[in-house]
C-alpha cells in the first residue's frame, strides 16, 4: 500500500551535450524544480539531479543509478527525444525498462500538437523500472521523457486550459500520482490550481495539510 509519510524522491536528468559541457546553462532541471514547488502539496519531496551528454550508456547508467540506488519514485528526463542522430534518450530509457507505458508518450504528443505540427517528430516514452534492491516486491519507479524547453515542460505536465481555467486537454501529471501508488510509492497530493491528480474514488484518501 502507498505510504503517505514517505518522502517523495524525484530524479531529474537533463540530457544535453552542450549543457553538460558547460557551453550553456541547463534550463530543464530548474524549470522542473520550480514546477514541482508549485504543484506538489504533499508529501515532502527532494530531487536527485544529473546533467549528462547525449550518450546512451551514460543515460542508461544514470537511470539505473537513480532507481536502483538513489531510490527515486519518479524520474523525469529532458532532451534527446527528436530524430537527430544523437537523440537517444528514448532508446536508453527503453533499455532499462521492465514495462512500457505508451499512454504517456501519446498524450505528450497530443498536447504538443496543439502548438506545433512538428510535435509528431517527438519520440518521448515512459516506462516502469522495478528496483533491483530491496528483495521481492520491491517498489518501482516511473521514468518519463519530457521535452527540453521550460514552456513545453509546463504544458506537457499541466495540459491545456481555457481562459477560465477549465481543462481542455489533460496534462500527463494528472495520472502520475495514481501510477506511483500502484508501483508502491508515496501518496502524492497536488495543488489543484496547478494540476488536479486523478484517482479512482476507491483510491482517494483524506487530504493532508499542504506543505508550506
Amino acid at each position: 500500500m502507498p505510504d503517505n509519510t514517505e518522502m517523495l524522491v524525484i530524479g531529474l536528468v537533463s540530457v544535453s551535450d552542450r549543457a553538460s559541457a558547460g557551453v550553456y546553462r541547463d534550463e530543464g532541471i530548474p524549470a522542473l524544480e520550480d514546477w514541482f514547488g508549485r504543484a506538489i502539496a504533499a508529501p515532502a519531496w527532494r530531487t536527485e539531479k544529473r546533467l549528462i551528454p547525449d550518450e546512451a550508456p551514460a543515460i542508461e547508467a544514470a537511470l539505473i543509478e537513480l532507481v536502483d540506488r538513489a531510490g527515486c519514485h519518479l524520474v523525469l528526463t529532458t532532451g534527446g527525444t527528436g530524430p537527430a542522430l544523437r537523440d537517444v534518450t528514448p532508446e536508453a530509457t527503453l533499455a532499462v525498462a521492465d514495462k512500457p507505458m505508451p499512454g504517456f508518450g501519446e498524450q505528450m504528443r497530443r498536447i504538443s500538437l496543439e502548438f506545433v505540427p512538428t510535435a509528431i517528430l517527438s519520440r518521448q516514452v515512459a516506462v516502469i523500472r522495478y528496483r533491483r534492491t530491496g528483495g521481492a516486491g520491491a517498489s518501482g519507479s516511473l521514468i518519463i521523457n519530457l521535452p527540453g524547453q521550460p514552456k513545453s515542460i509546463r504544458e506537457t505536465l499541466e495540459g491545456l486550459k481555457d481562459k477560465e481555467g477549465k481543462q481542455i486537454v489533460p496534462g500527463i501529471f494528472a495520472a502520475v500520482p495514481y501510477c506511483i501508488d500502484l508501483i508502491g510509492g508515496p501518496y502524492i497530493e497536488t495543488r489543484e490550481e496547478v494540476i488536479k491528480a486523478f484517482r479512482p474514488k476507491s483510491a482517494i484518501r483524506a487530504k493532508k495539510d499542504p506543505q508550506p
